[in-house]
């Protein structure tokens, strides 16, 4: 097959203009834990066979940052539970170091990061996110289906100790952590991390209701304005969330992250890598394009060919919707396949 380095590369603009330079890739389907907006709890995963190998995975990342992609967040699943990993991450993190790609970064549940955060300390990895939906161990088990906070506790302070940033991810459920808000805001200001909330978005079917379930973030807002007045931030990520900052509680941000109750399509940047090689030009569509197909059967020109097509199909905004007593844009992939 044609060396990826060899083949011309043209930027990757999208029929509305909007230049792709963010890639989430989810490396595994699969995880350790069982939360209850995200999986069933019993769940049927990919035959391995039908995964991307790491390999294959490096490839296509080396093709996206050839074509102008300068940021790549890795996820699952959980990506930790993918065997050998770290190789993958230092692969793509020799990007960094010639300023192809401006950073790299990971989002995890935290469970197995105490054990790796040196690693990819190393391999150029200086932000993660680690997604906790309450400081109080009974509700992060029941959430989680059995999880232990003082695992994920004990990693973040592994990561820290290891000079990565670390912001929490903290999705927001009606009636199991909507008295959570502000006390979460107020533990990530005292250990120094960002905080950003996130509404629940219906990917997959999950044995739940997120009618409800759900909770508009201005619920959230209201009860940390309470005490934490706040102010817009002109900081940006890269990513979907908008930033502000809380008085009283300097030197971190809060992030909302509100697919539902105000979209933020019009400045998308992104698209989604799943760990079977598809790529997903939105997060609320079905629509994708096959790259592991295109790359076996054709290399690198097939998949450019792809992107291409994929460019093309990607649409304006997401069809997510939930009203009083209906979830509408409900997508049948669940959100570990797609990657967070």
């Amino acid at each position: 097959m044609t060396p990826v380095h060899s083949v011309p590369a043209a930027p990757m603009i999208d029929g509305f203009g909007r230049r792709i330079e963010y890639l989430r890739i989810s490396v595994t389907d699969r995880c350790d834990l069982r939360c209850r907006y995200c999986m069933a709890e019993k769940m049927s995963f990919l035959p391995r066979n039908e995964v991307l190998t790491l390999e294959e995975i490096a490839i296509i990342a080396d093709r996206f940052i050839a074509r102008g992609v300068r940021k790549i967040r890795l996820s699952g699943g959980e990506p930790l539970v993918r065997r050998d990993f770290g190789d993958l991450v230092r692969r793509i993190g020799r990007h960094l170091d010639d300023g192809t790609l401006w950073e790299l970064t990971l989002t995890t549940n935290g469970t197995r990061l105490a054990r790796h955060a040196d690693d990819l300390a190393a391999a150029g990895v200086g932000r993660i996110n680690v997604s906790i939906d309450s400081l109080d161990p009974e509700t992060y088990a029941f959430v989680t289906r059995g999880g232990r906070l003082d695992t994920v506790l004990e990693g973040i302070r592994a990561a820290s100790a290891a000079g990565i940033r670390v912001k929490i991810n903290m999705v927001a459920l009606k009636g199991l952590n909507d008295r959570d808000y502000l006390p979460m805001l107020r533990w990530c200001a005292g250990e120094g991390h960002d905080l950003t909330l996130i509404e629940t978005m219906p990917l997959g079917e999950v044995e739940e209701d997120r009618t409800d379930r759900y909770l508009p973030l201005s619920e959230a807002v209201r009860q940390i304005e309470a005490a934490h007045p706040l102010t817009p931030s002109r900081y940006s990520s890269g990513g979907p969330a908008r930033y502000y900052e809380a008085a009283g509680l300097p030197g971190i941000r809060l992030g909302l992250i509100t697919p539902l109750s105000d979209n933020f399509c019009a400045g998308c940047n992104r698209m989604r890598l799943t760990c079977e090689g598809k790529i997903f030009m939105c997060l609320g569509h079905e629509d994708h394009v096959d790259l592991k197909t295109a790359y076996r059967t054709g290399g690198i020109a097939a998949v450019d060919a792809a992107l291409d097509r994929a460019l093309i199909a990607k649409p304006l905004a997401h069809d997510f919707a939930i009203g009083p007593d209906r979830v509408t844009g409900v997508t049948r992939r669940h959100m570990s396949v797609t990657g967070g």
